[in-house]
């Protein structure tokens, strides 16, 4: 059987290279041509953990090849469509399937023999349906070309993973031979006794999406817990043990922090807020914007408490922000909850200096000076905030640190630190969660310079 991955994002590069990996005879095509050559060559041109070998093995047994060709692909027997669906800014939380419809408009005319299309990229109920038609208007006469969707549950930093070992593959589709064909794509995977789920083409492409918002939901109202907990005095590490352990709640995404970012858990959650709202559902989507809300709250509290903590003014204050990508273990920016914060300070005319890991690319119009290393971003910093849960951050040696900055005042947003450790050090420390008597300002008490 031979696969096309149309789209090399890191799903589709991900996808493509575990594939090969099975020993499937893959071409992946992409219009970007640094993208292509970089892949092409074994590199991911974006932080994933294992993707790199992953992607040199499949190169070097001959089953893996990247193009912008997309007539080497034409000949496939399954075409698996990866292409990005961002969300778009007018109005808001629709998404572009602008790219979605381009590629499946110039596949359909070099389509010569049966095939299948099956959709990986996030989309609204009814899509596949639509990309049918289209290829129905557009293919040459002769060949059955047939829809199907396959939606993705990949974690950024852990796509390798999570594609090697799946919790579970979800497919849908209209034609029982479309379900045979998809089974012995993923022949493998049944063979590891991974759950294969199927159902009709409207559930799958909801299946992503209603994920999505469910994990979002849980970290808002972990948040909303959290801040309960500063204001009773209660302990939010020992209240999250209690429901972790009911097994109708679980443990899973129930850490507050900062909230979620990326380019998934906020652009689902409005795509089915926006869903919700075009079905008349306005119950439904006046709760998937409150948990849109909370969200978005989790960082302002965090700039008005870092302001706070400065004296109610950051202008001219030197602010260190350890964390740029929205999560550890991806360099991704998108969305970023550490970003939005460094940016609000910035612009409210504090100097913040940024340190990641792993997150180079960024904007040039950025606010915010990156540095390279965390103890540059903290010299003479008046006040550091920890905005992305790396190890290197929970590694430092507050003491030594202590001697770089010129006040020793953290905000933990990701509580990525060890509390305990930091005081004894003679840090202030705060952290969600933490009882609000040792908050400063409105908060209740000020700490000035």
């Amino acid at each position: 059987m031979r696969i096309s991955v149309l789209g090399t994002g890191y799903l589709g590069a991900t996808h493509a290279a575990c594939l090969a990996r099975e020993g499937y005879d893959v071409v992946a095509v992409d219009c970007d041509p640094r993208k292509v050559a970089s892949l092409a060559a074994g590199r991911a041109p974006f932080r994933e953990d294992g993707l790199d070998d992953l992607l040199r093995a499949g190169i070097d047994a001959g089953r893996l090849c990247f193009t912008t060709d997309l007539h080497e692909a034409a000949g496939a027997d399954v075409h698996f469509l990866c292409v990005g669906t961002p969300e778009t800014t007018d109005p808001p939380g629709r998404l572009d399937l602008s790219a979605l419809w381009g590629l499946v408009d110039d596949l359909a005319p070099l389509l010569r023999r049966p095939c299948l299309l099956v959709g990986r990229s996030t989309v609204p109920a009814g899509t596949a349906r639509e990309v049918r038609d289209r290829v129905q208007r557009s293919a040459p006469a002769g060949p059955e070309v047939s829809v199907a969707w396959n939606p993705e549950f990949l974690r950024e930093g852990h796509a390798v993973a999570d594609s090697v070992d799946p919790h579970r593959i979800v497919v849908g589709t209209e034609d029982a031979a479309d379900l045979v064909s998809l089974r012995e794509v993923y022949r493998p995977w049944l063979d590891r006794d991974v759950p294969f789920v199927t159902t009709d083409l409207a559930t799958a492409e909801l299946a992503k999406v209603s994920a999505n918002a469910m994990l979002a939901t849980r970290i808002s109202m972990v948040n909303v817990l959290a801040e309960l907990c500063e204001q009773a005095g209660a302990d939010v590490d020992g209240l999250v043990e209690v429901l972790g352990g009911d097994p109708r709640i679980g443990r899973d995404y129930l850490e507050p922090g900062l909230g979620f970012g990326g380019s998934c858990l906020p652009k689902d959650l409005r795509g089915l807020t926006a869903s919700a709202q075009d079905a008349g559902l306005a119950v439904a989507a006046d709760f998937l914007r409150q948990v849109d809300r909370v969200n978005d709250h989790q960082r302002s509290r965090t700039v008005a408490l870092a302001t706070d903590l400065l004296g109610g003014d950051v202008r001219g204050r030197r602010i260190a922000v350890l964390g740029a990508a929205f999560k550890a273990g991806s360099d991704d920016l998108r969305e970023s909850p550490a970003v939005d914060v460094a940016g609000r300070l910035a612009g409210a005319g504090a100097t913040v200096l940024v340190h990641d890991p792993a997150a180079h690319d960024v904007p040039s119009d950025r606010p915010w000076q990156l540095v390279a290393t965390a103890a540059e971003a903290c010299t003479d910093a008046e006040l550091v905030l920890v905005l992305t849960p790396w190890p290197e951050y929970a590694d430092l040696d507050p003491a030594r640190l202590r001697r770089r900055v010129r006040f020793p005042r953290v905000i933990d947003a990701r509580r990525a630190l060890d509390r305990e450790r930091w005081q004894q050090a003679g840090w202030q420390h705060w952290a969600p969660g933490v009882d609000a008597a040792t908050l400063p300002a409105d908060h209740r008490s000020v700490a000035t310079a």
